[in-house]
């Protein structure tokens, strides 16, 4: 393998774009034989991908509603290629969500990540993602069969048993979430047993925070993360000591304004949405509630694919207000309503005891009276709310991906 998991990581730009272009147009020709995409898709053809800008043309399917939609069609609400019978493994995540895991060779991609975080044949890997309905022990799993790398498949919990295996066999490095390895390490020093060999770690499922980084490097450990989800795989990983996450090579990564379709521009933050290139599970324009945004250049690791920020923050916000949920989405239907606002932002607050609303949008140039009449219509249609509605210029809106500011305190309970 070399320095590198395959050639793919090192792919130009164009060779890029023009091979996903083409398993793009396979897929979308997949999934038209699907029950949930034969409504969907029914009026968009894969000749018309002339780039991979134009999936935008595309609706997006929100993991937040998959629920909903594998109730309507059991078990996977039509999106799969094959019958539940025809798959390795079926995990039921809480929603609940159901899952598969396709027969071959590390499924779920996981193996690039685990190798870009040192781990080689020869190692051994203490495996403490969940075996237990959810998949993320056998993704950790299939990722260190696919590089030679024995496994120790512990799962969570039982801390201190947890320190005895990994001392009793030596083991090289961690899988799991971010803030377990910690435990497990702290129990260590609490028992006073020494774990030189331990170099390595790949974590996932979690915020990996800098409290968290420290604590490792503090200890000359190498823990890198992976960013991904079971419908998914592996969206994006971090190689050592390089900032951002590397997409992988078999998903198209777009940033989306929440609750909208439309791709933010170059380095604004935004929901992330994936489009899968699995056949099993060709999930296209798939929302996973997530915001992060786009970062420029490639990585000094020599990884040409793009890379996002990696995890900030969720995109799926809401507030209440006066017994009526309002979602970005409703925000969304405003903006595009409107051809030169670009951004807006709901600002919720609470005055003398009554909630208030109001509508910030941002445009090039000040928008008219009867435009922010126009908006504040619309805002009342999508979600049965008055509010007022105020133009601000360009950038004057945080880049952070959040829609609706609640700024309401809580009210005090006796």
């Amino acid at each position: 393998m070399g320095d590198y998991f395959d050639n793919l990581e090192i792919r130009s730009a164009d060779q890029r774009e023009s091979e996903q272009l083409s398993q793009l147009k396979a897929q979308v020709n997949l999934v038209k034989l699907r029950p949930y995409y034969q409504h969907t898709l029914a009026n968009f053809e894969s000749s018309q991908l002339n780039s991979l800008t134009d999936l935008a043309q595309l609706p997006i399917t929100r993991k937040s509603d998959l629920p909903d939609i594998q109730a309507g069609l059991k078990p996977f609400g039509g999106l799969t290629t094959r019958n539940p019978q025809e798959f390795a493994r079926l995990f039921v995540s809480p929603g609940p969500i159901s899952e598969p895991e396709g027969f071959g060779k590390d499924w779920w991609r996981f193996g690039r990540a685990l190798f870009a975080a040192g781990f080689r044949q020869g190692d051994i890997v203490q495996n403490c993602g969940s075996y237990h309905f959810t998949p993320m022990g056998f993704i950790m799993e299939s990722a260190a069969q696919a590089l030679g790398v024995a496994v120790i498949p512990t799962g969570p919990g039982q801390t201190e048993r947890q320190v005895q295996a990994m001392a009793h066999y030596q083991a090289t490095g961690y899988a799991g979430t971010p803030d377990y390895l910690q435990t497990i390490l702290l129990k260590a020093e609490e028992l006073k047993v020494s774990l030189p060999q331990l170099k390595y770690g790949l974590v996932s499922a979690g915020p990996y925070l800098p409290s968290h980084r420290q604590f490792y490097q503090e200890r000359n450990l190498q823990v890198v993360q992976a960013y991904g989800t079971a419908d998914l795989g592996l969206v994006a990983y971090e190689s050592p000591g390089v900032n951002g996450l590397i997409l992988d090579e078999q998903v198209i990564v777009e940033i989306v304004r929440p609750g909208s379709n439309q791709p933010v521009a170059f380095g604004d933050v935004g929901e992330v949405v994936v489009t899968s290139l699995n056949p099993d599970y060709p999930l296209i324009r798939f929302a996973v509630g997530d915001l992060s945004k786009f970062i420029p250049g490639t990585s000094d690791c020599g990884r040409t694919s793009p890379r996002i920020q990696g995890w900030m923050g969720r995109a799926d916000q809401s507030a209440k207000v006066k017994g009526m949920f309002v979602y970005p989405k409703h925000i969304a239907a405003v903006v595009d309503s409107l051809k030169s606002v670009t951004k807006g932002r709901l600002i919720v607050s609470r005055l003398d005891g009554k909630d208030t609303l109001k509508l910030l949008l941002e445009a090039p140039d000040v928008l008219a009276t009867d435009a922010l009449e126009r908006a504040a219509e619309i805002f009342q249609q999508q979600c049965h709310l008055r509010t007022q509605v105020g133009w601000v210029e360009p950038d004057s809106l945080a880049n952070d991906g959040l829609v609706i500011e609640d700024n309401r305190e809580l009210e005090p309970t006796n």
